[in-house]
């Protein structure tokens, strides 16, 4: 099997769908930001506690 490499030189996007893909894509980063803010509350509070032992 060959392989071929590209590159990209333009995108055309009219303004309207960017700026909807915009849009989407900050909405997408809320659930992110909490799934990510529950795992380090969750290693804080394990380090925490080992802290604590000690």
């Amino acid at each position: 099997m060959e392989k071929y490499e590209v590159v990209v030189t333009d995108v055309q996007m009219p303004f309207g769908s960017m700026v909807i893909f915009m849009i989407k894509w900050a909405i997408a980063t809320i659930p992110a930001a909490i799934i990510l803010f529950v795992i380090g509350a969750i290693l804080m509070g394990i380090l925490a506690g080992i802290g604590v032992g000690f």
